[in-house]
Parts: structure tokens; sequence; C-alpha cells
């Protein structure tokens, strides 16, 4: 049976029409699904009793599971996800001033083997279907209901595990829905996919205009990302990829932003910092400072804070703008891929989906 989560509106619209229904059928029902994220057909009440029996026995509206529940003292909340075949995933609310940011996944694990990444130890199993990375936001969304949360969920980043332009088909089709009035409704301003640079797919995603565009750089220069992005330096030099950012259209004031990883003793150094000044020079960017969140799996250390502050401070002082990311979930694994790994060691049976 078809999930009619992985459907995109044209396809469910065409379905609807084969069943002998009316066009705006498929409106009503895409709404009951994403707005009031309605879990069963049977709740659909304005839908007659004869079509929600027809769907019910051609689609499910199965949502990942929910088999831990984590929450940090700064409030970050960290689930994983069970999906359909038993896989899991992660998923992570962030708590912001006003708002919750949800960090989702696009694959489960990822084939790029960055060196400073839990999630890169697992290798890819396999890329998610539009469905199941939606499915994320469901449960987020769910869960901020069900706790009665002050803060609303605002933000969606695609900065979970995967690599999100090597499931792009899936994944523009998730952004398709999220962005969709019909859909979930999010401004291009509030979603942001993040990528270690896929040329082709680079471009193809930054003419949709679906979403912000953050870079996950990570080094200044080619040696130093081949030494801790083996695979992602391989598919494009610095060089190389600074030049397709550089070309890329942007809209009015936005920027591109440049992630970069902060690890002690390998790229925090004065001279790093005036690489990557020199770097971005030429490009609209605003640059994301982060920290290393250390695991026993990975061989790197996060900087001393008198070093991060340097680092920023120099790029401040050149004019970048640039945004020092306060580490957030330290105490609940909530670095990609941390959870996922540990849990697989102590799995136990699934709680009701949210």
């Amino acid at each position: 049976m078809n999930n009619i989560l992985d459907c995109s509106f044209a396809e469910f619209q065409s379905s609807i029409q084969e069943l002998g229904e009316s066009p705006f059928r498929a409106d009503q029902i895409w709404q009951w699904i994403w707005q009031k994220r309605c879990a069963d057909f049977s709740e659909m009440t304005n839908i007659s009793k004869g079509l929600r029996e027809k769907l019910g026995s051609i689609y499910s509206l199965h949502r990942p599971v929910v088999q831990v529940v984590k929450k940090s003292r700064d409030g970050t909340i960290k689930f994983l996800l069970r999906l359909e075949d038993g896989e899991l995933i992660e998923t992570v609310l962030i708590p912001e001033k006003d708002h919750y940011t949800q960090c989702i996944s696009s694959q489960v694990g990822c084939a790029l083997g960055c060196s400073f990444c839990s999630t890169a130890q697992m290798g890819l199993k396999r890329n998610m279907s539009s469905g199941e990375i939606l499915g994320q936001v469901l449960v987020g969304l769910n869960y901020l209901d069900r706790e009665k949360s002050s803060l609303p969920l605002r933000n969606i980043v695609y900065m979970g595990m995967g690599e999100p332009l090597l499931n792009w088909p899936r994944v523009r089709q998730s952004l398709e829905v999220l962005r969709d009035p019909r859909g979930l409704n999010f401004s291009y301003r509030r979603v942001t996919l993040s990528t270690v640079g896929i040329p082709g797919k680079l471009e193809e995603f930054a003419a949709t205009g679906l979403a912000s565009l953050a870079v996950s750089l990570h080094a200044p220069d080619q040696e130093l990302r081949s030494r801790i992005m083996p695979k992602a330096s391989a598919l494009v030099s610095v060089d190389q990829l600074i030049d397709i950012l550089t070309s890329l259209p942007l809209r009015p004031r936005q920027r591109i932003t440049v992630e970069y990883v902060l690890i002690g003793g390998v790229n925090d150094e004065i001279k790093q910092a005036r690489e990557l000044n020199r770097l971005l020079s030429h490009l609209k960017a605003k640059i994301n400072l982060i920290a290393l969140n250390p695991a026993p799996e990975i061989d790197y250390l996060r900087p001393d804070q008198e070093r991060i502050l340097a680092f920023e401070r120099y790029l401040w002082d050149k004019g970048q703008t640039v945004h020092l990311r306060k580490g957030k979930g330290c105490d609940i694994e909530a670095a990609c891929g941390q959870l996922r790994k540990h849990s697989r060691k102590n799995e136990a049976g699934g709680q009701e989906p949210f």
C-alpha cells in the first residue's frame, strides 16, 4: 500500500480524478493531511464515507514512530524515529528566543564520510522518501501540540543525517510540500538546505528558489578540506565550489550561509580565519561558526573558548557577518548521528507515533 505522504500534490490530484472525484477534493484532503495533520482517513469529516474508504484501501497515512525522546537542560528535544522498514533516523527541535527550529534528516546515514561527523561513521543505508522526510515535521508539530508548547515551530533546516542533494528528487518534493500554501506553508526564508556542494544539483536547487542555502565548508583550502572531508572535496574543489556559489542567483538581500565547524587544533587557527576571509571576499555570505560537539567515535576535540572567540573576532574585524552558534543538546547526544549510533546498541519497542 502506498503512503499518501509520499505523493506530490499533482500525483494525488490525478489519482483523485481517476477515482471519478472533482479536483477540489484533492485540495480538501491535502489540507486534512498537512494542515490539520489528520492521521486517519475516517477523521476527514467533510469527505464522503465512500471516498474515505476508497482512500483507505489505496493509501496508508504512515508516519515515523517515536522510538526515543530526549530533552536537554537547554530545552533541545531530540527524537529517534523508527521508519516503516525498521531503520532509525534522528530529528531535533532546537529552541530559539521565540520559536523552535527543527533539524531534519534526508538519508538514513550518509555516504560522504566526513571525519568529524557521527553519521558518517555508519555509512549510507538508503535514501529517505519525501513522506519520511516530511513525517519528521509532523512528529515535531504534534509533539509541540501535545506538550502545549508556547513556542511555535517556525524554521526547518535540512541539516540532519545525510546529504540532501544526493537525494535531490525526494528532497525537492518534500520542499514543495513544505512551501505549498495547501501543505505546510513555510516561507522560503524559514527553510534552509545545508549541503557540502554537489555540482549540478547545487545549481538546480538554487534555481528552484524553494529554500535558503547553507554550505558546509569547514576548511578554507583544498588540502585541509580533503583531509577532513575527503569525499566531499573530491566532488568539487574549494575554489570551484566558491566559483559556483558566486554564480548562483540570489534574491535581494539574500546571502549564502557558510557553515564552519571549529575543530580543536585542526581548522581553528587565525591563519585559517585569514584564509577564510580571503576565500569569501567576493561572495555574498554570512558565516555560521559552530564549535565541534565531541563524541567518543570522533578523534577530534572542541577548541578552547579563547580560540573560538579569537577566530570569530578576526572575521568580524574584517567586516564579515559572523554568527557563533551556541552549542545545544550536548547532554543528550544532539549532534548528528550520535543518538542513532548509540541506540542501536540497546534497542527497545517503539512508542506511539505523535
